[in-house]
């Protein structure tokens, strides 16, 4: 009853917090909006512990959300698909989250989330909206390989919202260090759904995505940092390759798409 994760959580509080934000949230994916999964079959596959999920970032709280909702419904046996939410009676609870420090301690809500399995960390870039400059602190790197240690960590390697910004170096040296399986993951939709919380509803009738990849491989003892980088903006489609001018007839039939299309309930 009073279980502790390593971050000295009391697991039996965390899972009640998973199942009441797991429900209170549900109809954001599939309700008023739609989330459209491919290949969840993965994530029942794959090992305990030392895995890490590398995702492009759209929002600060949604995208985390959509997948402990993906992640739980495909261990159940819901492939692609979170109908009936019942598969959060029984959650994962080793599943972990890197986020900035300031950002998890921005008020209630954000310190409640942060229970249900933050990995806090100072980002060395940037803080208060202002650019900053500063060695990263080596406890940081310690606790993600801590979560590893104990479960499967989701990061988002750019650090930013922003889309096709650069992948920090800090993932890299992490994947290199600690050697996990690093499943790669591509959302969108997100930030046309909600503001950049993630908290509140921007738009309704939004078709989301979440396409979740094979395993990535790496030589981790011989590939370089750069290389692992260029690997990582690859493999969640945020490389300048990826990167073109969207013709305007392209973008309304997106709209047009995302108000009209309807799914099975």
């Amino acid at each position: 009853m009073l279980k502790k994760n390593p971050f000295g959580h009391y697991l039996i509080l965390k899972k009640w917090l998973i199942r009441y934000l797991g429900f209170m949230s549900h109809r954001r994916y599939r309700g008023f909006n739609q989330l459209h999964i491919e290949g969840s079959e993965i994530i029942k596959n794959l090992s305990d512990k030392n895995v890490l999920f590398i995702s492009n970032h759209q929002t600060y709280f949604a995208d985390v959300v959509a997948m402990f909702h993906v992640f739980n419904a495909s261990l159940s046996g819901r492939i692609d698909n979170i109908k009936n939410v019942g598969y959060l009676w029984s959650p994962k609870l080793n599943i972990y989250y890197v986020a900035a420090k300031e950002t998890m301690h921005a008020g209630l809500l954000p310190r409640i989330l942060a229970y249900a399995g933050s990995v806090s960390i100072e980002r060395t870039w940037r803080e208060s909206g202002m650019e900053v400059k500063r060695q990263v602190k080596m406890s940081d790197i310690s606790n993600i390989g801590l979560a590893l240690n104990d479960g499967w960590v989701i990061t988002f390697p750019q650090g930013t919202t922003k889309p096709f910004k650069p992948v920090r170096k800090g993932t890299a040296h992490i994947i290199k260090h600690y050697k996990p399986i690093v499943v790669p993951i591509v959302i969108d939709g997100f930030r046309r759904s909600f503001d950049k919380k993630g908290l509140m509803i921007k738009k309704r009738g939004i078709l989301q995505s979440m396409i979740i990849k094979e395993p990535l491989d790496f030589d981790y003892e011989n590939d370089s940092v750069e290389n692992i980088m260029e690997k990582i903006e690859y493999a969640i489609e945020q490389h300048p390759s990826f990167l073109k001018v969207i013709p305007k007839e392209e973008i309304e039939a997106k709209k047009k798409l995302d108000i009209t299309r309807q799914w099975e309930f």
